[in-house]
């Protein structure tokens, strides 16, 4: 138990408005984003500044006592739950949410890590530049919680994960200590580079406190374009097409099977088939480009699809006319998982295959899902370009008890579908972390070398074990 003179410490450190022990203030941030993982914190820190935060950690050090580092909450594998027992306390950084700098001459934006994504994308477009990564959580992610989970999105396929965005950072070590990374330095050969070790690191080696992200030119002119296909395999094809057709032009490519689409248009209010033609698959095309051009975005999208039509490639496609139009077919993507949660229990699975093999790792590890786990259905959808599927295995129809199907059923069928990524040669975890979800099939997946490294790396930077425990690292003998 944490002491009520320890908690009286950190009170008297951040005062009233940087802790609460109120439970009522405390409890929206015990749960995660899917209500799969809850805790219990006594007390919830909220420093203002890089130097509070470097005060409570050095403190909490001194303590012994455990922080579970908290952004906008929206993990999707339970990274930014505290622990059931009420041995940690969580520490948020909302109120650390300033954009301490913004510049069109460096293409660069310095924020700190309570800023939400979609403030960012704003502050952007206001000098003319864009932060090209975007997802459906914009406007409850924060810069901090997205680069300790080293986020994917839409926009994978032509600007990399979070990683290939940071180009500096700034975060509390264990002890207390701040490391000031934030210098945007192309070239930096000083050793070991504590940047990338702290990105994709969920809060477990220290807590990132600001980071200097890589802007890229506003969009001038785009063009959304919406595709029937016989299969994910003809999609890839298509995708080949357009790349040699249209160079470094295409912003997202995304692949959705036709039961994922009914599934919004029967949820969805307002949503309808952007094609006359229902193909099993259908393809969601984005093209930008950084200056008005002749041809245009349209005209050049529109040639290109006219030669996947003549080969076959494409049984039928629609180019949106206007912005709105655009924002609606978007709007069916970004509603693929809240319009899969509503048909009932799921298990759903974020993972990673080579291009080449996604096609197949679609359709073969539906129909052996299906196959091995009678009454269920398995579908899935996912970023082409850059092998992500987000694959969904849901309970027979019969299921009245969600929770306990996924209590009984869960882990055998997370064996299987993990057992299917691996011998694909991917990864149980493209864009949303290990958390505390993926942590058993980690240690039983991973190899030796994998752990130990993993292992070693927690050990150097935090002996005490008192960064988010519970998250990521499988520890020995768990």
């Amino acid at each position: 138990m944490i002491s009520s003179d320890s908690l009286s410490r950190f009170a008297a450190l951040l005062g009233p408005k940087g802790f609460t022990d109120d439970a009522d203030d405390i409890a929206p941030w015990l749960t995660d984003w899917r209500g799969r993982y809850h805790g219990h914190a006594v007390a919830m820190l909220s420093p203002a500044s890089t130097q509070e935060v470097a005060a409570c950690m050095t403190l909490a050090s001194e303590l012994g006592i455990a922080l579970v580092p908290q952004g906008g909450n929206t993990s999707m594998v339970g990274g930014a739950t505290p622990p059931m027992d009420g041995s940690a306390l969580i520490l948020s950084l909302r109120r650390m949410n300033a954009i301490r700098s913004i510049s069109s001459d460096d293409n660069l934006a310095v924020c700190e890590a309570g800023v939400i994504l979609s403030v960012l994308h704003d502050a952007a477009e206001g000098i003319g530049r864009r932060f090209p990564l975007s997802l459906g959580a914009k406007g409850s992610a924060t810069i901090g919680g997205l680069v300790s989970t080293n986020a994917g999105g839409t926009q994978v396929l032509r600007h990399g994960t979070m990683r290939a965005l940071v180009e500096g950072i700034e975060a509390v070590l264990p002890d207390g200590s701040i490391f000031d990374g934030l210098a945007a330095l192309k070239k930096d050969n000083r050793g070991y580079d504590i940047k990338q070790l702290l990105v994709g690191a969920e809060g477990t080696i220290g807590i990132v406190t600001a980071a200097s992200l890589r802007l890229v030119p506003a969009i001038a002119d785009r063009a959304v374009g919406w595709i029937g296909v016989d299969s994910p395999q003809d999609a890839l094809a298509l995708l080949r097409l357009l790349e040699t057709r249209l160079g470094n032009i295409v912003e997202g490519f995304e692949v959705i099977a036709d039961d994922g689409l009914g599934h919004v248009l029967s949820h969805i209010p307002a949503t309808r088939c952007p094609i006359d033609t229902r193909t099993p698959w259908h393809v969601l095309i984005e093209v930008d480009l950084p200056d008005v051009q002749t041809p245009s975005a349209t005209e050049q999208l529109e040639a290109a699809l006219a030669e996947g039509l003549e080969t076959g490639l494409a049984k039928d496609a629609a180019i949106a006319a206007n912005e709105a139009q655009a924002e609606a077919f978007w709007r069916i993507r970004e509603s693929l998982s809240e319009s899969e949660r509503a048909q009932g229990p799921a298990l759903q699975y974020d993972v990673s295959v080579p291009v080449a093999r996604m096609p197949a790792f679609m359709i073969d590890t539906a129909a052996a899902a299906e196959a091995r786990f009678p009454g269920t259905t398995a579908s899935s959808f996912g970023h082409l370009g850059d092998g992500n599927v987000h694959f969904h295995v849901r309970a027979p129809k019969d299921t009245t008890d969600g929770p306990a199907w996924i209590a009984a059923e869960g882990a055998t069928i997370n064996a299987f579908v993990h057992d299917a990524v691996v011998a694909s040669g991917g990864s149980i975890s493209a864009e949303h972390g290990i958390g505390q979800m993926k942590r058993t099939e980690l240690a039983r997946l991973s190899s030796p070398a994998h752990l130990a490294s993993l292992r070693a790396i927690k050990a150097a930077f935090d002996p005490k074990g008192i960064m988010n425990p519970g998250k990521l690292v499988p520890m020995a003998g768990e």
